[in-house]
């Protein structure tokens, strides 16, 4: 029984990660979709706020991804889990940005896509 609840657990780990990397790469995507950073004012004891309706919904999945996180990081070991989803979320904004916006990735941006994607794998080896 006690197996069973460690896999749940888990399950219920993995998937909140994989929704904290989702959320931050489409707040990412859609900011950047957006195309303006916002303005901001104050008239008159007034603020206030101007931000594109793409950007906006980016700046919300930005956000919750933010909250996300804060619980992510009780669950699991802050030195395993804080590498960990910084390198995953550097290689899926490398891919983003060729795929999505057509950017170009210099051989320096290859080279550290490769250095992160082997600590990533040699911090997930089994200590012998």
């Amino acid at each position: 029984m006690e197996e069973i609840q460690k896999r749940r657990n888990f399950k219920m780990q993995f998937i909140l990660v994989v929704i904290y990397l989702l959320l931050t790469m489409s707040g990412l995507v859609l900011i950047k979709l957006g195309g303006n950073s916002g303005s901001l004012s104050i008239t008159q004891g007034n603020v206030n706020f101007g931000v594109s309706l793409i950007s906006l919904i980016g700046l919300i999945c930005y956000i919750g991804s933010f909250l996300l996180y804060t619980r992510i990081v009780v669950i699991f070991d802050l030195s395993y889990i804080t590498p960990l989803c910084t390198g995953i979320v550097q290689i899926l904004t490398l891919i983003a940005s060729k795929l999505i916006f057509k950017e170009n990735i210099s051989i320096q941006g290859v080279i550290g896509a490769s250095i992160i994607i082997i600590g990533l794998i040699i911090m997930n080896l089994k200590r012998a």
